[in-house]
């Protein structure tokens, strides 16, 4: 990997120094600490702000990401904390909280039919936890496990040479400048990333596309939702459509309590004045009623975007959440995608630090997460398009007629062919936001390619349902490692907790136990602890359900290669021929992966 050089030789003694500098304390950077500290790998985060996040943001925590914090070990801490699956699933549309409701959708697998499809996929619950609950537990566990964090100390500038980086940040209680040394740089310092821009990333996307407001407030508003949990209230209101997330909303934050509020204003005007009074006018119009009390916590701007980085990095530094991909909040992907690309990282930038692969591995960064950054922000989006089925379902084009917004919504109770037709139509555009609500596939259905993937030779698997809305399993290289339920010594266990844990992992069966010498062989060879899994009758680890057999796409005797993320690196369908050819085929993956040439 060619680094941009703009120094012949290291600079003078710089007053810090790590293998990894992490700029930004938000998901994408606390998370990062805390996979890089996990696995060993000197880091230090540094971030411009006194404190962790003040205001809930981002909230809905995905399978997928619960899956990188399982195996972490903090899981459980973030399921005491945060709000539980059960309460999540009435996605309400109405005109206000006591007003009309035009419907619901069940929403993030709660639905008695999705929910099989959820519990099949992943050991781990979804889960409601915003980012003032997230991030104090990231950046804690990082801390333990010997992550430097330095507040209020902000990111300056950097540069980068053949052996490192240097970075020059500013103490904002003193104002002394000093620099940071080290091998490499993640930049994870928000949409306004001046990483990113120091880099000259570059991006594509229409940018700034609309604005929205937040109100974090506290009321009780429990006797009117507290029979319809969730996490999600959209009101259809005079004006609430022209920019921003659609409609209006109130996010619940905490049951039933905490609320944001989002309302949408035009971005070329700027945003209006957030006194007292407005924000009162607009809870009320919201809430339906003047009869609740509420102590506004916070209140602000935002500007939703439609933009996307098409390159990630640049040499030894590293862009990942919203500095590559800066999108609205529909979808609930932000957050999530952020600690997935700092997990992908991590492992990587790990194994080069401690020599146990080439720099050329971190090149697969980039070829794997960059499309990811591109179909987020692209769904994201279009699930604010897609909310204007609803106004078209009503047949408005807008809602700043009253009058007919009145009219329209009271012809959804009237008898006859025109009603009928409102209330069909206005059932099928709510029932189409599962693409917002339920894209289960757009969480899981990550096939990576990149030259940290072997190809086995197969066409990847076509999908059998809709592929942003369906997770479909499979061990195809690229793909993540499918969970089920097996057990170890008797004890039931997903197939997840057999790999992980910041080490590649071989997975076989009867007839494969060349594999497994191999892999003993080969981690002394390669640096690297391989963990070897057997799955069979009689083994450490058996199929009692038959499960795995169903899912593995390999025979007994074949075998799985699974990165420290994860994800397939490689597969090999049958039996090995011999022990040497084992051993020949598992070396040449590991270097393949590892970009380490083969001696």
């Amino acid at each position: 990997m060619t680094a941009p050089t703009t120094e012949t030789s290291p600079p003078a003694q710089p007053a810090v120094t790590t293998d990894v500098l992490v700029v930004g304390s938000g998901p994408a950077g606390a998370s990062a600490a805390l996979f890089l500290a996990t696995y060993g790998t000197s880091t230090v985060l540094v971030t411009k702000y006194g404190r962790l996040s003040d205001t809930p943001r981002a909230h809905i925590t995905n399978q997928r990401t619960m899956e990188a914090m399982r195996d972490m070990g903090i899981e459980d801490r973030l399921m005491r904390e945060a709000t539980p699956w059960e309460y999540m699933g009435n996605t309400t549309f109405c005109t206000s909280l006591a007003g009309d409701e035009l419907g619901r959708i069940p929403s993030w697998g709660t639905d008695t039919v999705r929910h099989a499809d959820y519990e099949l996929q992943s050991p781990c619950t979804m889960l409601d936890a915003p980012q003032t609950i997230t991030e104090p537990i990231l950046v804690q566990a990082a801390q333990e496990r010997g992550a430097r964090v330095r507040f209020d100390t902000e990111y300056l500038g950097h540069v980068q040479d053949d052996e490192g980086v240097t970075t020059t940040v500013r103490d904002r209680l003193t104002g002394a400048e000093y620099t940071i040394r080290s091998k490499y740089l993640v930049g994870a310092d928000g949409a306004r990333s001046k990483v990113a821009a120091d880099l000259g990333l570059p991006f594509e996307g229409p940018g700034a596309v609309a604005g929205a407001l937040s109100i974090v407030f506290e009321a009780d508003l429990s006797r009117f939702v507290a029979h319809r949990p969730s996490v999600l209230y959209w009101m259809l209101q005079p004006g609430a459509e022209r920019e921003g997330v659609g409609l209006g909303v109130l996010r619940m934050i905490k049951p039933w309590n905490e609320w944001m509020l989002m309302w949408g204003y035009e971005v070329a005007g700027g945003p209006p004045d957030l006194t007292d009074e407005v924000v009162r006018e607009l809870a009320v119009a919201l809430v339906g009623t003047d009869d609740f009390e509420m102590r506004v916590k916070s209140r602000s701007p935002w500007t939703v975007n439609h933009h996307y980085a098409t390159t990630i990095s640049r040499g030894r530094v590293f862009c990942a959440g919203d500095a590559i991909h800066r999108h609205p909040p529909t979808n609930g992907l932000g957050s999530n995608t952020s600690i997935q690309d700092s997990y992908n990282l991590a492992w990587k930038l790990a194994h080069v630090v401690s020599g146990a692969a080439s720099p050329a591995l971190l090149d697969t960064y980039d070829a794997e997460r960059a499309p990811v950054a591109r179909q987020i922000v692209e769904r994201a989006n279009q699930s604010i398009a897609d909310t204007g089925k609803i106004l078209t379902a009503l047949d408005l084009s807008d809602t700043t007629d009253v009058d007919k917004l009145e009219q329209q919504l009271a012809l959804r109770k009237a008898p006859g062919p025109e009603g009928e037709k409102v209330r069909a139509a206005l059932r099928e555009a709510i029932a189409y936001k599962a693409y917002e609500f339920d894209a289960h596939g757009v969480e899981h259905n990550h096939r990576y390619a990149s030259a940290a993937v072997v190809g086995d030779g197969t066409p990847m698997p076509e999908y059998r349902r809709d592929p942003e809305l369906y997770a479909q399993p499979t061990t195809w290289p690229g793909a993540k490692i499918p969970h089920t339920w097996v057990t170890r010594h008797g004890v039931r266990t997903s197939t997840l907790d057999l790999v992980g844990r910041g080490r590649f992992s071989v997975v076989t069966g009867i007839g494969g136990e060349a594999w497994l010498e191999a892999a003993r062989a080969l981690g002394d060879e390669f640096g690297l602890t391989i963990t070897a899994v057997s799955i069979g009758p009689g083994q450490e680890i058996e199929d009692p359900y038959g499960t795995w057999a169903e899912l593995r796409e390999i025979e007994d005797g074949g075998v799985l290669l699974v990165r420290p993320d994860l994800h397939v690196a490689a597969r090999q369908l049958s039996s090995p021929s011999s022990a040497q050819q084992a051993h020949d085929w598992l070396r040449a993956a590991l270097a393949a992966v590892l970009g380490r040439a083969e001696g």
